[in-house]
């Protein structure tokens, strides 16, 4: 199958080609290739070498460079590759339909209405696949993934540590007006407002360089340099309209890693805790304050380093009030609860442990510390409860036992056991209690909603399009008089 690159060269080479007037003939004879050869080059079906593509550029009176833009030379040009990419796609394939070849004889209008075609039948394919199972199969395998390289992306550490020495970063918390600068060297500028989308965190005007913020972050949820950080990383990391709902998810993470990165940078951050496990007394909240973070930053940026920069195999959990998992990662054994695809979210987790046992606790303002001997060994964990605008959670960041002796809290005589999945563990109801209430109680079950809502779909999944366009139109240069 042709490359889009190698389509575009031959749509490229053909235009060039019929303004000078060139049969195939021509052009062949002059570059000692046979018409047919040319014709194959032409359509994308054949790669051509680098010497090839130097004779041809000669003979056409252009550059190399310019023979193999990678911009389509006219709107006929990149209409045809649409459509050829269409035609490739698996979803038309199976349909077992005959390709439309996109010959001179053929109207662009006509062209047009196909090109067209094809986008609404791929929107409507997405739209069908976006169900709650096919997002929970695509999140499990992006954590599988993240979970065999250690939640560790160098790419993105990279590019993150050098755009905040760029801006200015020395040590410590990044600041507001660091971000600030890092927006306008990027070539936008950030406005704080009252009236985004409520389907939006952020929106990003492209035409008029424009990052809009609401006025305050959200308890329990991104601060304003984390939201302003995730709009700028679609544009630093080149990312398209995602086209399936798993390249959304894959964004999502890139974004929030990117942002992580910068606001605890590798240098700094590998120092801070490098430093914290010589003296066995690493601590999230230590790591926390020294960066100016929530909690969950910290316990999740700790994931990203702890197993790469210092040897520690690790586990973090987000769970919800009733005990069932909002956000989990582990790479040293943890036995989470997982469904028959997988999947962790929504998945409760065992009474025992620190995790689950911290939503009783009054005091937010310190750690807990608490040894679970489970069938897959003896972890330890430090634990935080907190409060968002969604309810009341808990956040563990914990290790197996044998690591555990580098972390502040690791003389703690607080020890549970759980035998989860085993239902004797924390899931069968007292014996006594049963036989008295099993036929004298009926409870009225709570709903999750969201598991009957489509999933988000569309070029921005779960983003009223219709709202944002108006808020851009209420913001936009022209109505700022």
């Amino acid at each position: 199958m042709p490359s889009d690159d190698v389509l575009t060269t031959g749509r490229r080479l053909r235009h060039l080609r019929t303004v000078r007037g060139l049969t195939l003939e021509a052009l062949g004879a002059q570059v000692g290739v046979t018409p047919s050869m040319l014709s194959l080059v032409e359509n994308g079906r054949r790669e051509p070498r680098l010497s090839l593509l130097r004779d041809l550029a000669a003979a056409l009176g252009v550059t190399v460079n310019e023979l193999i833009d990678p911009e389509p030379p006219t709107r006929r040009a990149a209409l045809e590759i649409e459509l050829d990419k269409a035609q490739r796609s698996p979803s038309f394939q199976r349909l077992g339909l005959p390709q439309v070849r996109p010959g001179r004889t053929l109207p662009t209008p006509v062209l047009e209405q196909l090109v067209g075609l094809h986008a609404e039948l791929a929107r409507r394919d997405r739209e069908a696949v976006a169900t709650p199972e096919e997002a929970r199969r695509a999140n499990t395998a992006l954590r599988v993934a993240r979970q065999q390289r250690d939640n560790y992306f160098p790419e993105l550490e990279v590019v993150a540590e050098r755009m905040v020495r760029d801006a200015g970063y020395t040590s410590g918390p990044l600041t507001h007006r660091t971000v600030w600068r890092m927006a306008e060297r990027l070539g936008f500028e950030i406005r704080h407002v009252d009236d985004l989308p409520r389907s939006t965190r952020t929106v990003t005007d492209l035409e008029n360089g424009r990052i809009y913020l609401p006025p305050a972050s959200t308890p329990g949820g991104h601060g304003l340099r984390s939201l302003a950080l995730q709009a700028m990383a679609h544009r630093v990391l080149d990312h398209d309209r995602p086209r399936t709902y798993e390249e959304f998810l894959h964004q999502r993470m890139e974004i929030t890693y990117f942002a992580s990165s910068c606001l605890m940078p590798q240098s700094a951050s590998v120092e801070f805790l490098a430093a914290r496990k010589r003296s066995r007394e690493l601590a999230i909240e230590d790591f926390r304050d020294a960066f100016g973070v929530t909690h969950e930053a910290a316990a999740q940026r700790f994931t990203s380093l702890g197993t790469h920069h210092l040897d520690i195999r690790v586990h973090f959990l987000r769970i919800n009030e009733d005990g069932s998992i909002y956000r989990a990662y582990a790479n040293d054994g943890l036995p989470l609860p997982v469904d028959v695809t997988g999947a962790i979210e929504g998945q409760v987790v065992c009474r025992r442990w620190g995790v689950r046992e911290a939503l009783s606790r009054r005091d937010h303002a310190t750690e807990s510390y608490q040894y679970t001997d489970t069938p897959a060994g003896t972890f330890w964990c430090s634990t935080q409860p907190g409060v968002a605008p969604t309810g009341r959670f808990a956040l563990a960041v914990g290790v197996p036992f044998s690591a555990a002796r580098w972390f502040r809290g690791r003389d703690t005589q607080v020890r549970r056991t759980s035998t989860c999945p085993d239902p004797a563990c924390c899931r069968r109801p007292d014996e006594s209690a049963a036989a008295r209430w099993e036929q004298a109680s009926w409870p009225s079950a709570r709903i999750h909603q969201h598991v009957f809502a489509p999933l988000p779909s569309g070029l921005f999944p779960g983003v009223d399009a219709a709202e944002m366009y108006a808020f851009l139109d209420r913001h936009a240069p022209s109505s700022d008089a």
